[in-house]
């Protein structure tokens, strides 16, 4: 049996249907009134909350072999800050907790390449070529960081908390994540941005990965390499430039493609303009400063440790896109407002 959280979200929704092709049994969380209707068949789903530790312990009975957890909030807006902390670190101690308490279970953790921190400050000169990051990055404790990479770092460290107490576990670290999904969410709102036809792009960097990808490697590592010590790995297809990525998006949708490029002073501007105008409403800025300054810093997240360990490659930036566009045009067709 194989417990899963998050189903409902695009990696998790992803991981059920793996599974149940895999023929394995299912057991996932889900918050809502309903467990979702595009889910596989064959889930035991269970209804409650990532906070709830009675249910969570309840929910690994003895059978329960692996945990995938899966959830978690992805948030730049600083209405958020207490939610990040909740969900992220919060629900995975609870996870980890439950887990302790059932000896011999595995837990595959996903988490974020946000939760590797940032280059460390150095004397030479800008380079133009992109810096790589691998899984050996530290945590600069006195760098100034975004609440949502906060959570995920400190969520990483109550994983490491049950390691050290006995848990048997791996972590995943996937860059932005494509996929067809709910489009309001997550990174999936890049879709929905090439689909309505934006003008203006910023000029940072993309790393990017295969939803499909990020399954087939935590998968692999959690459940078909048992033997693997705890570690962490990054999951990153490449890296693109963020108006090439749109362009090629939308050019696959049939729409037009952003054409102008706002320069770095025109970005700051904004947030700050958005930051003013959601403290008067109390409505969510559409840019952040995070958001704003996302992908300026000229790094690729080395991904050689997962595809060297699970012997998996990663899909070129083309095959995601010509699925993303074929998965959005036929569902966009079945549903005007979510892509499932």
């Amino acid at each position: 049996m194989i417990f899963v959280t998050g189903g409902t979200g695009l990696i998790g929704s992803f991981v059920l249907q793996e599974l149940r092709a895999r023929g394995l049994a299912v057991r996932a969380l889900y918050r809502g009134q309903t467990p979702p209707a595009a889910a596989p068949a064959g889930i035991d789903w269970v209804q409650g909350d990532l906070l709830d530790s009675v249910l969570l312990e309840t929910a690994l009975t003895p059978d329960v072999t692996h945990v995938l957890h899966c959830a978690g909030l992805v948030s730049y807006a600083p209405q958020d800050e207490d939610a990040l902390l909740q969900v992220n670190v919060e629900g995975t101690a609870t996870i980890v907790d439950a887990c302790l308490l059932r000896p011999g279970i595995r837990l595959g953790y996903v988490s974020s390449v946000a939760a590797l921190g940032q280059l460390p400050a150095t004397d030479e000169a800008p380079s133009p070529e992109p810096r790589l990051l691998d899984e050996t990055a530290t945590w600069d404790l006195g760098a100034s960081h975004p609440a949502y990479a906060t959570s995920k770092y400190l969520a990483e460290l109550e994983v490491w908390r049950g390691v050290a107490e006995g848990l048997s576990a791996v972590i995943v670290n996937p860059s932005i994540v494509l996929g067809p999904g709910d489009w309001h969410r997550s990174s999936t709102r890049l879709v929905r941005y090439a689909y309505d036809e934006h003008y203006f792009y910023t000029r940072g960097l993309l790393n990017f990965v295969d939803v499909r990808d990020v399954v087939a490697h935590l998968l692999r590592l959690t459940l078909d390499l048992p033997e693997l010590a705890p570690a962490r790995y990054i999951l990153n297809g490449g890296l693109c430039p963020l108006g090439d990525f749109l362009s090629q998006l939308a050019t696959a949708l049939g729409k037009r493609p952003p054409t102008v490029a706002v320069p770095d002073w025109a970005a700051e501007v904004i947030w700050r303009l958005e930051h003013g105008r959601s403290l008067l409403t109390g409505a969510r800025p559409l840019i952040t400063r995070d958001t704003a300054r996302a992908g300026r810093q000229p790094v690729r997240y080395d991904a050689r440790r997962a595809e060297r360990t699970t012997g998996l490659a990663f899909r070129p930036l083309s095959e995601t896109i010509a699925w993303l566009a074929q998965a959005t045009k036929t569902n966009r067709t079945a549903s005007p407002s979510v892509i499932s």
